[in-house]
């Protein structure tokens, strides 16, 4: 069964349309990336998927349960032990240690284990740094913790809203390959939302954002 499946949705706003006829459907294991001009809605859709915001129109299933038929605590629930988010910039809690950041989704779901943890920062190459605070480490230093802490928890989905858009091309390089080796020794979908086709070429497969819905993508891998 799917990770994920959406089906028809559509998002307007009044009388304005954001997206409409999108049909999508994520496997374990795999990342998917997502490209689109801008204010073509791919951000509002990550929130529809993650269900921070609720499409106009119809249904998402995320492991199991139909997200669209949840009311705001039942999609609380589900976002906190199913979803890791990696965003572009960052969202680490500066008061926080590396390693306490990495084990909050834990902490929140009262399932702390910082032998997890701490196998997460050595996936990711951090495994000496648990203890640094997020101003003692530089950005692409940053985005690892992010994924760190994304996959600490072993959700079924990953969204990724331009996780490298704030690094320089061999930081974003980096990230993205580990991103794309955690997602699969994880066996979590990864949905990846960017506007970089150097990016999107390194997932497995991709698709593009147009008025009339989702559609298959092929991008060139860049060297």
């Amino acid at each position: 069964m799917p990770v994920l499946e959406a089906f028809g949705l559509a998002k307007s706003y009044g009388a304005t349309p954001v997206f409409a006829s999108i049909d999508l459907c994520l496997q374990a294991g795999e990342m998917v990336a997502l490209l689109g001009e801008s204010g073509s809605g791919k951000s509002t859709l990550l929130n529809c998927l993650a269900g921070l915001d609720e499409p106009s129109a119809g249904r998402i299933r995320l492991a199991s349960a139909v997200l669209t038929d949840l009311n705001e605590s039942e999609r609380a629930l589900l976002r906190r032990q199913h979803l890791g988010f990696v965003f572009q910039a960052f969202h680490v809690l500066p008061h926080l240690s590396v390693a306490a950041n990495v084990g909050l989704p834990l902490l929140l779901l009262k399932r702390q284990n910082p032998r997890r943890v701490q196998a997460m920062l050595d996936a990711v190459g951090l495994g000496d740094l648990g203890a640094r605070m997020p101003r003692q480490l530089s950005g692409g230093q940053l985005q690892r913790v992010a994924i760190a802490r994304a996959l600490v928890h072993r959700p079924a989905l990953v969204l990724a809203d331009e996780p490298t858009g704030n690094l320089d091309a061999r930081n974003a390089a980096t990230v993205l390959d580990l991103l794309l080796e955690q997602v699969h020794a994880e066996g979590s979908a990864c949905l990846l939302v960017t506007h970089s086709e150097r990016a999107a070429a390194r997932a497995d497969r991709c698709l593009l954002m147009t008025e009339q819905g989702i559609v298959e993508h092929n991008v060139q891998a860049h060297t």
